[in-house]
Protein backbone atom coordinates (compact mmCIF):
# COMPACT_ATOMS: atom_id res chain seq x y z
CA UNK A 1 0.00 0.00 0.00
CA UNK A 2 1.32 3.65 -0.65
CA UNK A 3 0.36 6.95 0.03
CA UNK A 4 -1.49 7.44 -3.34
CA UNK A 5 -3.36 4.45 -3.17
CA UNK A 6 -4.99 6.03 -0.32
CA UNK A 7 -6.06 9.23 -2.70
CA UNK A 8 -3.59 11.41 -0.62
CA UNK A 9 -3.46 14.88 -2.75
CA UNK A 10 -0.15 15.74 -4.36
CA UNK A 11 0.68 18.72 -1.98
CA UNK A 12 0.85 16.43 0.82
CA UNK A 13 2.31 14.02 -1.49
CA UNK A 14 4.69 15.97 -2.06
CA UNK A 15 5.28 17.15 1.48
CA UNK A 16 5.27 13.04 2.43
CA UNK A 17 8.36 12.53 -0.28
CA UNK A 18 10.42 15.25 0.95
CA UNK A 19 10.80 13.10 4.09
CA UNK A 20 11.47 10.01 2.50
CA UNK A 21 7.87 8.35 3.41
CA UNK A 22 6.34 6.15 0.44
CA UNK A 23 4.17 3.81 2.50
CA UNK A 24 2.06 4.39 5.89
CA UNK A 25 2.11 2.53 8.81
CA UNK A 26 -1.17 0.09 9.53
CA UNK A 27 -2.70 2.79 11.81
CA UNK A 28 -2.54 5.45 9.01
CA UNK A 29 -3.48 2.79 6.16
CA UNK A 30 -6.42 2.28 8.13
CA UNK A 31 -7.44 5.80 9.15
CA UNK A 32 -7.05 8.13 6.39
CA UNK A 33 -9.32 6.14 4.29
CA UNK A 34 -12.01 6.93 6.92
CA UNK A 35 -11.65 10.33 7.82
CA UNK A 36 -11.20 11.54 4.31
CA UNK A 37 -14.91 9.64 4.09
CA UNK A 38 -16.35 12.28 6.79
CA UNK A 39 -16.61 9.22 9.34
CA UNK A 40 -15.99 9.77 13.52
CA UNK A 41 -13.05 7.40 14.34
CA UNK A 42 -11.99 6.18 17.70
CA UNK A 43 -8.75 5.31 17.42
CA UNK A 44 -7.03 2.77 20.15
CA UNK A 45 -3.07 3.51 19.32
CA UNK A 46 -0.07 4.78 20.96
CA UNK A 47 2.27 7.27 19.72
CA UNK A 48 5.13 5.49 17.63
CA UNK A 49 2.61 3.73 15.38
CA UNK A 50 2.72 6.73 12.91
CA UNK A 51 -0.75 7.87 15.21
CA UNK A 52 0.05 11.65 14.09
CA UNK A 53 -0.21 11.26 10.58
CA UNK A 54 -2.76 9.02 10.46
CA UNK A 55 -5.56 12.33 11.79
CA UNK A 56 -2.82 14.97 10.61
CA UNK A 57 -2.49 13.77 6.41
CA UNK A 58 -6.45 13.73 6.53
CA UNK A 59 -7.22 16.74 8.00
CA UNK A 60 -4.84 18.28 6.10
CA UNK A 61 -6.18 17.14 3.36
CA UNK A 62 -10.04 18.01 4.08
CA UNK A 63 -9.35 21.84 4.78
CA UNK A 64 -7.69 22.14 1.69
CA UNK A 65 -10.02 20.77 -0.29
CA UNK A 66 -12.22 22.26 1.09
CA UNK A 67 -10.62 26.27 0.99
CA UNK A 68 -10.14 25.28 -3.11
CA UNK A 69 -13.98 24.91 -3.10
CA UNK A 70 -14.54 28.35 -0.76
CA UNK A 71 -14.61 31.74 -2.86
CA UNK A 72 -13.57 33.73 0.10
CA UNK A 73 -11.25 32.32 2.84
CA UNK A 74 -11.88 33.79 6.23
CA UNK A 75 -9.38 33.88 9.30
CA UNK A 76 -11.81 31.17 11.79
CA UNK A 77 -10.54 27.86 13.12
CA UNK A 78 -11.77 25.25 11.33
CA UNK A 79 -9.89 21.95 13.00
CA UNK A 80 -8.78 22.04 16.52
CA UNK A 81 -6.71 19.14 17.74
CA UNK A 82 -6.33 19.04 22.18
CA UNK A 83 -3.45 16.69 23.34
CA UNK A 84 -2.82 16.94 27.10
CA UNK A 85 1.04 17.76 27.24
CA UNK A 86 2.87 21.28 25.82
CA UNK A 87 5.62 18.31 24.21
CA UNK A 88 3.01 16.41 22.38
CA UNK A 89 1.35 19.65 21.51
CA UNK A 90 4.81 20.89 19.67
CA UNK A 91 5.50 17.25 18.06
CA UNK A 92 1.98 17.70 16.83
CA UNK A 93 2.24 20.76 15.21
CA UNK A 94 5.80 20.07 13.82
CA UNK A 95 4.21 17.20 11.97
CA UNK A 96 1.34 19.94 10.17
CA UNK A 97 3.84 21.92 9.51
CA UNK A 98 5.97 19.39 7.85
CA UNK A 99 2.85 17.34 5.77
CA UNK A 100 1.06 21.25 5.67
CA UNK A 101 3.63 22.72 3.57
CA UNK A 102 2.73 23.15 0.62
CA UNK A 103 -1.22 23.46 0.98
CA UNK A 104 -1.17 26.94 2.00
CA UNK A 105 -3.27 25.84 5.72
CA UNK A 106 -2.27 27.93 8.60
CA UNK A 107 -1.58 25.66 11.76
CA UNK A 108 -0.65 27.27 15.35
CA UNK A 109 0.24 25.79 18.80
CA UNK A 110 -0.23 26.89 22.39
CA UNK A 111 0.16 25.80 25.66
CA UNK A 112 0.42 26.81 29.30
CA UNK A 113 3.71 27.51 31.18
CA UNK A 114 4.83 30.79 28.82
CA UNK A 115 3.57 33.74 27.94
CA UNK A 116 0.29 33.76 26.23
CA UNK A 117 1.75 36.98 24.09
CA UNK A 118 3.40 35.50 20.81
CA UNK A 119 0.25 32.78 20.71
CA UNK A 120 -2.45 35.48 20.74
CA UNK A 121 -0.52 37.47 17.91
CA UNK A 122 -0.70 33.89 16.25
CA UNK A 123 -4.25 33.52 16.51
CA UNK A 124 -5.08 37.21 16.05
CA UNK A 125 -3.39 36.73 12.14
CA UNK A 126 -5.15 34.08 11.26
CA UNK A 127 -5.04 29.93 11.53
CA UNK A 128 -6.72 26.93 10.29
CA UNK A 129 -5.59 24.63 12.60
CA UNK A 130 -5.23 25.07 16.44
CA UNK A 131 -3.18 22.42 18.24
CA UNK A 132 -3.87 23.20 22.19
CA UNK A 133 -3.26 22.04 25.95
CA UNK A 134 -7.11 22.20 27.55
CA UNK A 135 -5.40 24.74 29.73
CA UNK A 136 -4.26 27.47 28.09
CA UNK A 137 -7.17 26.95 25.54
CA UNK A 138 -9.71 27.70 28.32
CA UNK A 139 -7.73 30.61 29.72
CA UNK A 140 -8.04 32.31 26.03
CA UNK A 141 -11.52 31.51 25.41
CA UNK A 142 -12.44 32.73 29.21
CA UNK A 143 -10.62 36.18 27.65
CA UNK A 144 -12.97 36.20 24.54
CA UNK A 145 -9.52 35.51 21.93
CA UNK A 146 -10.24 32.35 20.92
CA UNK A 147 -14.01 30.97 19.55
CA UNK A 148 -14.48 27.45 18.29
CA UNK A 149 -18.12 28.74 16.41
CA UNK A 150 -16.52 27.34 12.74
CA UNK A 151 -14.76 23.93 13.90
CA UNK A 152 -15.43 21.36 11.83
CA UNK A 153 -12.67 19.05 12.73
CA UNK A 154 -12.03 17.99 16.18
CA UNK A 155 -9.32 16.09 17.16
CA UNK A 156 -8.63 14.21 20.87
CA UNK A 157 -5.19 12.83 21.17
CA UNK A 158 -3.85 10.97 23.96
CA UNK A 159 -7.40 11.18 26.13
CA UNK A 160 -6.94 8.63 28.36
CA UNK A 161 -3.67 10.99 29.19
CA UNK A 162 -6.36 13.97 29.43
CA UNK A 163 -8.52 12.15 31.74
CA UNK A 164 -5.59 10.79 34.09
CA UNK A 165 -4.70 14.18 34.36
CA UNK A 166 -7.39 15.87 35.27
CA UNK A 167 -8.50 17.34 32.10
CA UNK A 168 -11.77 15.64 30.93
CA UNK A 169 -13.66 18.71 33.04
CA UNK A 170 -11.89 21.40 30.77
CA UNK A 171 -12.61 19.44 27.77
CA UNK A 172 -16.18 18.72 28.14
CA UNK A 173 -16.26 22.86 28.23
CA UNK A 174 -14.09 22.67 25.26
CA UNK A 175 -16.34 20.47 23.44
CA UNK A 176 -19.53 22.47 24.23
CA UNK A 177 -18.20 25.33 22.68
CA UNK A 178 -17.90 23.48 19.46
CA UNK A 179 -20.58 23.03 16.78
CA UNK A 180 -22.42 19.74 17.09
CA UNK A 181 -22.29 19.38 13.13
CA UNK A 182 -18.56 18.23 13.05
CA UNK A 183 -16.52 15.39 12.23
CA UNK A 184 -14.31 14.28 15.65
CA UNK A 185 -11.08 11.69 15.91
CA UNK A 186 -10.45 9.89 19.09
CA UNK A 187 -7.61 8.54 19.75
CA UNK A 188 -6.48 6.62 23.40
CA UNK A 189 -3.87 4.03 24.14
CA UNK A 190 -6.72 2.69 26.41
CA UNK A 191 -9.66 0.89 26.51
CA UNK A 192 -10.89 1.97 29.76
CA UNK A 193 -14.70 2.12 31.04
CA UNK A 194 -13.93 5.99 31.35
CA UNK A 195 -12.98 6.39 27.92
CA UNK A 196 -15.35 4.71 26.05
CA UNK A 197 -18.18 6.59 28.22
CA UNK A 198 -16.15 10.08 27.07
CA UNK A 199 -15.85 8.33 23.22
CA UNK A 200 -19.88 7.46 23.53
CA UNK A 201 -20.68 11.00 24.46
CA UNK A 202 -18.55 12.46 21.76
CA UNK A 203 -18.74 10.13 18.58
CA UNK A 204 -21.45 9.66 16.42
CA UNK A 205 -21.57 6.20 14.49
CA UNK A 206 -17.95 6.13 14.65
CA UNK A 207 -15.30 3.42 13.11
CA UNK A 208 -13.04 1.85 14.91
CA UNK A 209 -9.71 1.21 14.24
CA UNK A 210 -7.03 -0.37 16.61
CA UNK A 211 -2.92 -0.84 16.20
CA UNK A 212 -0.89 -2.51 18.86
CA UNK A 213 2.72 -0.92 18.71
CA UNK A 214 5.73 -2.71 18.98
CA UNK A 215 7.36 -2.28 21.88
CA UNK A 216 10.53 -4.34 22.01
CA UNK A 217 13.95 -3.44 22.75
CA UNK A 218 16.81 -5.21 20.64
CA UNK A 219 19.26 -7.49 22.51
CA UNK A 220 21.98 -6.39 20.87
CA UNK A 221 21.65 -2.97 22.38
CA UNK A 222 23.04 -2.43 26.00
CA UNK A 223 21.02 0.02 27.80
CA UNK A 224 21.55 2.31 31.33
CA UNK A 225 20.14 4.93 32.82
CA UNK A 226 21.66 7.86 34.54
CA UNK A 227 20.21 9.71 37.22
CA UNK A 228 20.71 13.34 37.03
CA UNK A 229 19.84 16.58 37.97
CA UNK A 230 18.50 18.62 35.10
CA UNK A 231 20.84 21.46 35.62
CA UNK A 232 23.47 18.69 35.23
CA UNK A 233 22.72 17.24 32.08
CA UNK A 234 24.77 19.40 29.99
CA UNK A 235 27.64 18.40 32.10
CA UNK A 236 27.32 15.19 31.93
CA UNK A 237 27.05 14.67 27.92
CA UNK A 238 30.20 16.56 27.62
CA UNK A 239 31.65 14.52 30.19
CA UNK A 240 30.45 11.33 28.33
CA UNK A 241 31.46 12.89 24.87
CA UNK A 242 35.18 13.68 25.69
CA UNK A 243 35.84 10.58 28.33
CA UNK A 244 34.77 8.00 26.94
CA UNK A 245 35.09 6.56 23.59
CA UNK A 246 32.28 7.03 21.26
CA UNK A 247 32.83 8.12 18.17
CA UNK A 248 29.24 9.05 16.80
CA UNK A 249 26.16 9.79 18.79
CA UNK A 250 22.86 10.20 18.32
CA UNK A 251 21.59 12.80 20.61
CA UNK A 252 17.62 13.44 21.19
CA UNK A 253 15.93 15.91 22.64
CA UNK A 254 11.94 16.71 23.26
CA UNK A 255 12.19 19.67 21.57
CA UNK A 256 13.20 21.77 18.60
CA UNK A 257 14.65 24.75 20.97
CA UNK A 258 15.85 21.91 23.09
CA UNK A 259 18.12 20.63 20.27
CA UNK A 260 19.87 23.69 19.17
CA UNK A 261 20.68 24.62 22.78
CA UNK A 262 22.27 21.48 23.17
CA UNK A 263 23.85 21.70 20.25
CA UNK A 264 25.02 24.95 20.34
CA UNK A 265 26.52 24.51 23.85
CA UNK A 266 28.75 21.37 22.29
CA UNK A 267 30.44 23.40 19.59
CA UNK A 268 31.18 25.82 22.19
CA UNK A 269 32.58 23.18 23.85
CA UNK A 270 35.01 21.86 21.14
CA UNK A 271 33.18 19.05 19.93
CA UNK A 272 31.46 19.75 16.83
CA UNK A 273 27.54 19.14 15.98
CA UNK A 274 24.74 20.03 14.41
CA UNK A 275 20.77 19.70 15.56
CA UNK A 276 18.20 18.65 12.63
CA UNK A 277 14.80 19.54 13.66
CA UNK A 278 10.94 21.10 12.33
CA UNK A 279 12.66 24.06 11.79
CA UNK A 280 15.56 22.88 9.68
CA UNK A 281 14.66 22.66 5.82
CA UNK A 282 14.87 19.74 4.20
CA UNK A 283 18.12 20.59 3.03
CA UNK A 284 19.66 21.61 6.11
CA UNK A 285 18.58 18.48 7.44
CA UNK A 286 20.06 16.05 4.45
CA UNK A 287 23.33 18.32 4.95
CA UNK A 288 23.55 17.73 8.63
CA UNK A 289 23.04 14.10 8.25
CA UNK A 290 25.19 13.15 5.63
CA UNK A 291 28.38 15.07 7.43
CA UNK A 292 27.01 13.11 10.36
CA UNK A 293 27.32 9.65 8.54
CA UNK A 294 30.68 11.30 6.84
CA UNK A 295 31.93 11.71 10.54
CA UNK A 296 32.50 15.25 9.92
CA UNK A 297 30.83 16.16 13.09
CA UNK A 298 30.28 13.58 16.55
CA UNK A 299 26.95 14.20 17.92
CA UNK A 300 23.82 14.67 15.97
CA UNK A 301 20.66 16.41 18.12
CA UNK A 302 17.22 15.48 17.15
CA UNK A 303 14.34 15.82 17.55
CA UNK A 304 11.80 12.71 17.24
CA UNK A 305 10.11 14.30 14.37
CA UNK A 306 13.17 15.10 12.55
CA UNK A 307 14.82 11.71 13.42
CA UNK A 308 12.03 9.45 11.43
CA UNK A 309 14.11 7.66 9.11
CA UNK A 310 17.64 7.92 9.83
CA UNK A 311 19.37 4.93 9.29
CA UNK A 312 23.44 4.81 10.04
CA UNK A 313 24.90 1.30 10.18
CA UNK A 314 28.15 2.50 11.93
CA UNK A 315 25.83 4.65 14.83
CA UNK A 316 27.57 2.84 18.34
CA UNK A 317 25.65 5.16 20.35
CA UNK A 318 22.12 6.32 21.29
CA UNK A 319 21.86 9.65 24.14
CA UNK A 320 18.36 10.66 25.31
CA UNK A 321 19.02 13.88 26.86
CA UNK A 322 15.44 14.46 27.90
CA UNK A 323 13.47 10.94 28.51
CA UNK A 324 10.79 10.72 25.74
CA UNK A 325 7.44 11.31 27.42
CA UNK A 326 5.61 8.05 25.99
CA UNK A 327 7.31 5.09 26.25
CA UNK A 328 6.71 3.59 22.98
CA UNK A 329 8.93 6.87 21.38
CA UNK A 330 12.12 5.38 23.33
CA UNK A 331 12.05 2.27 21.60
CA UNK A 332 11.91 4.01 18.29
CA UNK A 333 14.80 6.00 19.38
CA UNK A 334 17.13 3.46 20.62
CA UNK A 335 16.38 1.56 17.70
CA UNK A 336 18.54 3.75 15.91
CA UNK A 337 21.91 1.94 17.02
CA UNK A 338 22.49 -1.85 17.31
CA UNK A 339 21.24 -2.17 13.56
CA UNK A 340 21.43 -5.33 11.49
CA UNK A 341 23.08 -7.43 14.29
CA UNK A 342 26.07 -4.67 15.01
CA UNK A 343 26.45 -4.11 18.82
CA UNK A 344 25.23 -0.67 20.30
CA UNK A 345 24.53 1.68 23.79
CA UNK A 346 21.65 3.54 24.86
CA UNK A 347 22.12 6.00 27.32
CA UNK A 348 19.51 7.71 29.18
CA UNK A 349 19.78 10.97 31.43
CA UNK A 350 16.96 10.85 33.86
CA UNK A 351 15.95 14.03 36.23
CA UNK A 352 13.41 13.84 38.85
CA UNK A 353 10.59 15.09 36.78
CA UNK A 354 11.24 12.21 34.25
CA UNK A 355 11.02 9.93 36.95
CA UNK A 356 7.42 8.87 36.01
CA UNK A 357 8.14 8.63 32.20
CA UNK A 358 10.90 6.37 32.93
CA UNK A 359 9.02 4.09 34.79
CA UNK A 360 6.67 3.65 32.01
CA UNK A 361 9.17 2.84 29.70
CA UNK A 362 10.34 -0.15 31.88
CA UNK A 363 6.68 -1.27 32.08
CA UNK A 364 6.44 -0.95 28.06
CA UNK A 365 9.04 -2.44 27.11
CA UNK A 366 9.35 -5.22 30.38
CA UNK A 367 12.80 -4.33 31.45
CA UNK A 368 14.51 -3.16 34.46
CA UNK A 369 16.58 -0.74 33.02
CA UNK A 370 20.07 -0.90 34.91
CA UNK A 371 21.38 2.10 36.58
CA UNK A 372 24.69 3.55 35.58
CA UNK A 373 26.04 5.77 39.27
CA UNK A 374 29.91 5.42 38.05
CA UNK A 375 30.02 9.06 36.43
CA UNK A 376 30.76 12.34 38.18
CA UNK A 377 27.57 14.23 37.87
CA UNK A 378 25.67 11.68 39.71
CA UNK A 379 22.67 12.67 42.41
CA UNK A 380 23.78 11.37 46.24
CA UNK A 381 21.62 10.75 48.85
CA UNK A 382 21.83 13.64 51.93
CA UNK A 383 21.72 12.63 56.00
CA UNK A 384 18.08 12.66 55.61
CA UNK A 385 17.27 10.67 52.60
CA UNK A 386 16.86 12.89 50.08
CA UNK A 387 18.83 13.13 47.43
CA UNK A 388 20.83 15.81 46.59
CA UNK A 389 23.34 16.71 43.42
CA UNK A 390 27.04 16.66 44.23
CA UNK A 391 28.85 19.75 44.75
CA UNK A 392 31.81 20.60 41.80
CA UNK A 393 34.38 19.63 44.85
CA UNK A 394 32.63 16.67 45.11
CA UNK A 395 32.64 15.87 41.14
CA UNK A 396 36.14 16.85 40.79
CA UNK A 397 36.97 14.38 43.75
CA UNK A 398 35.20 11.46 42.05
CA UNK A 399 36.11 11.78 38.26
CA UNK A 400 35.42 8.17 37.69
CA UNK A 401 35.04 7.39 34.02
CA UNK A 402 32.09 6.42 32.70
CA UNK A 403 31.04 2.72 31.56
CA UNK A 404 27.88 1.25 31.65
CA UNK A 405 27.52 -2.08 33.24
CA UNK A 406 25.08 -4.63 34.01
CA UNK A 407 23.34 -3.50 37.23
CA UNK A 408 19.86 -5.42 37.52
CA UNK A 409 19.92 -5.59 41.20
CA UNK A 410 19.77 -2.02 41.27
CA UNK A 411 16.04 -0.39 41.13
CA UNK A 412 15.60 3.39 40.84
CA UNK A 413 12.83 4.62 43.30
CA UNK A 414 10.19 6.19 41.76
CA UNK A 415 7.69 9.29 42.43
CA UNK A 416 4.36 10.54 41.57
CA UNK A 417 3.86 11.71 38.21
CA UNK A 418 3.87 15.24 39.06
CA UNK A 419 1.17 17.44 36.89
CA UNK A 420 2.61 20.37 35.10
Amino acid sequence: MSFEKLKVIEPILKALKNEGYSNPTPIQEQSIPIILQHKDLFGCAQTGTGKTAAFAIPVLQLLHEQRQSEKQHNNAIKALVLTPTRELAIQIQESFETYGKFTGLRQTVIFGGVSQWSQVNALRRGVDILIATPGRLMDLMNQNIVRLNDIKLLVLDEADRMLDMGFVNDVKKIIAKTPNQRQTLFFSATMAPAIRKLADGLLKNPVKVEVTPVATTAETIKQAVCFVEKKSKPGLLLHLLTNTPISMALVFTRTKHGADRVARDLNRSGIRAEAIHGNKSQQARQRSLDQFRNKQIKVLVATDIAARGIDIDELTHVINYELPNVPETYVHRIGRTGRAGALGTALSFCDQEERAYLKDIQKTINIQIPVENDHPFKEVTANNGARKPMTPFEAAKTGNRFTPRNNNKRRPSYNKRVVQ
